[in-house]
């Protein structure tokens, strides 16, 4: 399988405004950081790759898949998770809503109740399974929301800002999850340098444009230098 992402003289405009100009881009590293400012185009960037933003110009290429002309088959095969796991949370219970995303694999009842049985025990969730998924604490809702997409056992793994609402010990766990367990290949969106630098390479984004991008430790140096 095919796991690299590649953008050509990609351009995005949203009601005429320009939000992201002449991307040409091939990646395949396992661990991918994108920081920048806010508004830069990274969020943008993140969600062309699931077809959740389609190009104005250029072409996309994610694992081999047009996100825009095979919109299904790339969300297969892409997973997202967002920075509030609460827009995630779809079903009323925690074992509900991580069976929900088995939906449409011809799986028998059996099947996903073991498949889900043993992602609420790699998340250290078993205890809440039958628990209203709304009364969990933020960083147990989004050991869920990642739960629930790992699950169907996608080849990469979108991650926009997956620590922004968690304190520390939780932002610790996800990004152990995230950059340490997971076999996937991940592109995580993030304010925090401390990720950014764990990651294989760093691509930073400024006004719609990509403006550095190569090893973290120095892409990150060079941003915060700026920054000062």
């Amino acid at each position: 399988m095919n796991s690299g992402i590649r953008f050509e003289d990609v351009s995005v405009e949203f009601s005429g405004r320009p939000v992201l100009r002449d991307l040409s881009l091939d990646l395949d590293h396992r661990r991918i950081a994108v920081i920048g400012a806010n508004g830069s185009g990274k969020s943008t960037f993140a969600r062309m790759l699931n077809g959740l933003v389609t190009p104005t110009r250029g072409e996309v290429r994610v694992h081999g898949i047009d996100p825009a002309r095979q919109p299904k088959r790339v969300r297969r095969r892409v997973g997202f998770v967002f920075s509030n796991p609460d827009a995630q949370i779809i079903m009323p219970t925690v074992a509900e809503d991580v069976g929900f995303s088995l939906r449409g694999q011809g799986l028998s009842r059996p099947e996903i109740q073991a498949r889900v049985a043993a992602a609420l025990d790699r998340f250290g969730l078993t205890e809440q399974a039958d628990a209203p998924a709304q009364t969990l604490s933020g960083g147990q809702k989004q050991l869920l929301a990642l739960c629930a997409v790992l699950i169907r056992e996608p080849g990469l793994v979108v991650a926009d800002e997956p620590t922004a609402y968690l304190d520390a010990a939780n932002s610790r766990r996800i990004a152990g999850f995230l950059l340490d367990e997971m076999p996937q290949q991940l592109v995580i969106v993030t304010h925090d340098p401390r990720l950014a630098v764990r990651c294989d390479v760093a691509l930073r984004f400024e006004a719609g444009t990509l403006v550095d991008h190569g090893d973290p430790v120095a892409v990150v140096a060079r941003y915060e230098e700026e920054q000062r």
